[in-house]
């Protein structure tokens, strides 16, 4: 018994390796190589977001004061950018942006962040936007200083 199960294993592995033995490259489809290739090259071809800045300072602001700002960008790379969602770290600040609305490579766009003036001393918050980018989002930052109503002196504040 151990002999037949012996001989039927080692014919197993020798009709294995035998029909391993076609080569590789008589099985390839000229058609699905010519197809990857293009695919490859249209791969590299991705959307860059530049930004001219990556970050807003409020300076010092009276709480509850909203706040607003407009990060420019540019599609720097060569594919179509498309931007298909920002989110902001919390409620209080609201991102507006143009959403999935290709922006052609050399064309520019506009993000807007608006910030209602919550909160008490150095507050920072982030907008996370997800687009079709190498890296597949970008983040931007909010920075101020809110100072609370009852402390704020007489007059606006510089």
């Amino acid at each position: 018994m151990k002999r037949i199960v012996f001989v039927v294993a080692v014919t197993g592995v020798l009709l294995f390796t035998t029909s391993c033995k076609d080569k590789a490259s008589s099985k390839i489809v000229a058609d699905n190589l010519e197809t990857a290739s293009e695919r490859d090259v249209a791969a590299k071809n991705l959307p860059v977001m530049s930004s001219e800045k990556s970050e807003h300072d409020f300076g010092s602001i009276i709480q509850g004061t909203p706040q607003e700002t407009i990060f420019k960008f540019t599609n720097t790379g060569n594919a179509p950018l498309i931007i298909t969602d920002a989110r902001s770290s919390c409620g209080c600040t609201v991102p507006q942006y143009p959403k999935n609305t290709p922006i052609a490579p050399g064309d520019t766009g506009e993000l807007v962040v608006k910030f209602n003036g919550s909160g008490k001393n150095q507050v920072t918050k982030t907008v996370t936007v997800t687009a079709n980018t190498e890296k597949g989002s970008e983040l931007l930052r909010i920075k101020a200083f809110v100072t609370p109503k009852e402390q704020a002196p007489a007059g606006p504040v510089k």
